[in-house]
């Protein structure tokens, strides 16, 4: 089971989910409950007799049900290697078959002689029909289930991917005027200051390299903590004394996995429409804790008097990309906030905390 599991595991895109989960075998029997209670309401006439058919059928489907599922769950590994049109094929006969198996096996119980005997009234007596009756709504259940699955998988796979251009278009957009003015800053320091140009210049390329990367769609927090303390340094060289930023993130476990470029996109709208605007300056504000199985972390900037009145699109754009890929990689606990009052601005990041990676 652990081999077939990994191998399940390296075939993300294989439609047929995972029927080894306890949540996907509780479900079938939940589903094998309602279609008996349904089934016994439908054709019994007396309280006794519906009591007696709802345990039979429910006994028959629970059968069929899990003995699918374990089937389904066997070969999972072994249909995700082969063409999808195949492995549907296959998918699709294997409850089939155990339908089939069971019926026969209830037909046999029922014989006179069987273990089933003192029971007669609840088995099947004709062959022929019932089991043509019982592997055609298999058939068609199975079927509708699978189309099910597809379309389900397809709808999860065309928004990952959406949100994979996203991610790209963002990683690839450094604003040109930061370049520009990072390459100035770096030009102007290389005569008054050699070492620290030299510093700029590695923050530079560290940033892009983080930025750019493709290979890891998720990093640990600290790493993405730490890119965004890079794009700090380099905006500090333009900006000195106006821009302070003060870190409150030692609460945050620090080694869990988040998806990459979230907090620093965030950083720097801050600064691009809260502080350079600002003659004076101002201070972006980082607060991060855990609490109750969430990571809070918010990012908090003064905002200009003449932005009241004007809509913030330029970020709209990086706040949609954060918010959505929170969701794909946490679920619907994760979400981004927004704080737009008179006199700050302030984004808030929810999601749930998870484990370490070992």
């Amino acid at each position: 089971m652990t081999e077939a599991n990994s191998t399940a595991a390296a075939s993300p895109d294989f439609y047929l989910p995972d029927f080894c989960a306890s949540g996907a075998s509780l479900l079938i029997v939940l589903i094998v409950a309602l279609l008996s209670l349904i089934l016994s309401l439908s054709h019994s006439q007396s309280p006794s007799g519906f009591w007696l058919d709802l345990g039979a059928t429910a006994f028959f489907l629970l059968w069929i049900g899990l003995g699918s599922a374990g089937f389904l769950c066997w070969s999972r590994p072994y249909l995700a290697r082969l063409p999808e049109r195949r492995a549907s094929l296959i998918a699709l006969f294997i409850p089939v078959a155990v339908t089939l198996a069971v019926c026969e096996a209830s037909l046999r119980l029922g014989q006179p002689g069987g273990v089933g005997t003192g029971f007669l009234q609840l088995f099947p007596r004709e062959r022929g029909s019932f089991m043509l009756r019982s592997a055609g709504i298999a058939f068609i259940v199975t079927a509708l289930a699978l189309r099910y699955f597809y379309v389900t998988h397809q709808w999860r796979r065309n928004v990952q991917r959406e949100a994979r251009w996203k991610i790209d278009a963002l990683q690839a957009r450094i604003r040109p005027h930061f370049l520009f003015n990072s390459m100035n800053t770096i030009a102007s320091l290389t005569r008054s200051d050699p070492a620290r140009a030299e510093e700029a210049v590695e923050d530079l390329a560290d940033l892009f390299r983080a930025s750019l990367s493709d290979n890891r769609q998720q990093i640990t927090l600290k790493e993405e903590l730490e890119v965004a303390r890079i794009y700090q340094r380099i905006e500090q060289l333009r900006l000195g004394q106006r821009l302070r930023v003060e870190w409150l993130v030692n609460e945050l476990p620090m080694r869990m996995p988040v998806p990459s470029l979230i907090i620093q996109p965030l950083l720097e709208n801050a600064i691009y429409h809260g502080i350079e605007p600002l003659p004076e300056g101002g201070m972006v504000r980082i607060e991060g804790r855990a609490a109750d199985g969430l990571v809070e972390l918010s990012i908090r900037n003064p905002k200009p008097l003449e932005a009241a009145a004007k809509p913030r699109s330029g970020n709209r754009i990086a706040l949609d990309n954060v918010r959505q890929r929170l969701r794909l990689a946490f679920g619907p606990r994760a979400d981004l906030t927004i704080d737009d009052s008179a006199g700050h601005y302030q984004v808030t990041l929810r999601f749930p905390a998870q484990a370490a990676a070992p």
